[in-house]
């Protein structure tokens, strides 16, 4: 039986988020450039795009560029934003073909003319597709996140459409860039770093983490079977006892 035969299909996460980290460090091994890194890491991506829409996987959401990113070197973000671009280019058709959809989450107001036309006409044609959707972080922030939702919520409640003491949980989550998509069951980060790195601060509140040594441009389809087989090995109690949940 092969990795993927031993994934339970009936209990896939819906949500799967992904900090794929590590390329720089896999180009210094290689006595290369970090962008060497970041150009070999696109195999990576197509192929846990493949695997998590093989096997029915509803939202695969990866931090593709941070806010802090924005303060590496600037030949460093010249070319990932190339990059970046071209790889949006030649990726949409395939995209489109499976019927994965794209989205976008993060200040991508930010980013390079050019990088937001490749976007948005990816975005369009990809936006009836309905398999998975693929969400690109991209300028994106955990705390820019929150902050830009305390900011469209207090400009309603200036406007009256809602009080103060109606603000809840559920209100907050609706004014974040992920509204509308379930909070992530899964996030898998490569490298072996253990922290988040400002990724949806807010959403992964009860999320499983698994955290490889891997360096992302290494990972494979069997890798995302791994790591989906570990998340369907844990018990997720959400701050309830493990008798509760099996009441």
């Amino acid at each position: 039986m092969n990795l993927k035969e031993k994934v339970d299909l009936g209990n896939l996460p819906r949500h799967i988020a992904v900090i794929m980290d590590g390329n720089g460090r896999w180009a210094k091994r290689r006595g290369g450039l970090r962008i060497f890194g970041h150009q070999n890491a696109i195999k990576a991506v197509r192929d846990t795009v493949e695997a998590a829409a093989e096997l029915g996987i509803e939202y695969l959401t990866m931090y593709a560029f941070s806010t802090e990113n924005w303060s590496r070197p600037a030949e460093e973000v010249s070319a990932l934003m190339t990059l970046l671009v071209s790889t949006i280019r030649k990726e949409a058709a395939t995209l489109n073909k499976n019927n994965i959809r794209l989205q976008t989450i993060g200040n991508t107001s930010s980013l390079p003319k050019a990088c937001q036309r490749e976007l948005n006409e990816a975005i369009e044609m990809t936006q009836h597709n309905s398999r998975m959707t693929l969400v690109l972080a991209l300028s994106y922030s955990g705390r820019w996140d929150i902050t830009q939702a305390v900011q469209r919520l207090a400009n309603e409640v200036g406007q009256g459409n809602i009080a103060p003491d109606a603000i809840d949980e559920s209100a907050v989550a609706g004014y974040l860039s992920t509204a509308g998509m379930p909070d992530p069951e899964l996030l898998i980060r490569t490298s072996g770093e253990m922290r988040i790195s400002n990724f949806l601060l807010w959403q992964l509140a009860y999320t499983e983490l698994y955290i490889t040594e891997l360096l992302w441009p290494d990972f494979r389809k069997e890798h995302l079977y791994e790591a989906i087989i570990s998340y369907q090995g844990r018990e997720r109690r959400f701050g309830k006892t493990s008798e509760q949940i099996v009441k």
